[in-house]
């Protein structure tokens, strides 16, 4: 797999995707996203991943939208454009764990939030701060992750969560040291593909068919 922007491996059945753009604190431009949907379908067709690890390299998981191509697009347009990369991750046939270092703003947040669960070290940091220049933030997939009323907050305040507190909100499921991170990641997707044949696919279809229908549009 040759991609630009991304790096992917796999080893003992468990893929690690890196966001690879660090100058750019992994902002997910469109080229970006293309390639996170090419991966993904490379993924899900390769009998021999049965779970993935979603990571960022450098000091960040992922800042969000490139902000730089919102001029460009404008943002309305932008967000449709982003359906099919949205709805690919949001309903990806298997196991997809995200071990979040560093900021996961925006649509860095949405991101993780669509994965099926999340490990965060010590230096992570989540919220929707694109609401206070007029971006929408994706209420819908918040409340599923979080509960309404922390999802609403989050929405209506922009304001940033540290790992702690993502912790106690459910966001995240366990906070670990940097140093860690990648590692404690690596042994749950090790569990989860360590898991007789099929019978995570099957629970992931079963994840995906109860979940909100989000993304749906063009």
């Amino acid at each position: 797999m040759d991609y630009s922007f991304l790096r992917f491996e796999s080893a003992d059945a468990v893929g690690i995707l890196t966001l690879n753009r660090p100058e750019k604190r992994n902002a997910l431009s469109s080229a970006l996203r293309a390639e996170i949907v090419r991966c993904l379908d490379e993924v899900a067709s390769n009998p021999t991943v049965r779970a993935v690890v979603l990571t960022g390299a450098g000091s960040a998981f992922c800042a969000g939208f490139d902000r730089s191509e919102f001029e460009e697009a404008g943002i309305e347009a932008l967000f449709r454009e982003s359906s099919a990369y949205h709805r690919r991750v949001h309903r990806f046939e298997k196991p997809l764990l995200a071990a979040v270092n560093g900021p996961a703003m925006g649509g860095g947040c949405d991101l993780a939030a669509m994965c099926d669960f999340r490990v965060a070290d010590t230096t992570a940091c989540f919220g929707q701060p694109q609401v206070r220049f007029g971006a929408p933030a994706v209420y819908a997939l918040m409340c599923a992750v979080v509960g309404a009323g922390a999802a609403r907050e989050m929405c209506l305040t922009g304001r940033s969560y540290d790992a702690r507190e993502a912790l106690s909100i459910g966001l995240v499921n366990r906070v670990v040291e940097p140093s860690v991170l990648l590692e404690t990641a690596r042994a749950l997707a090790l569990e989860i593909a360590a898991l007789p044949e099929g019978s995570a696919e099957a629970l992931k279809r079963d994840f995906v068919a109860n979940q909100p229908s989000l993304f749906e549009g063009s």
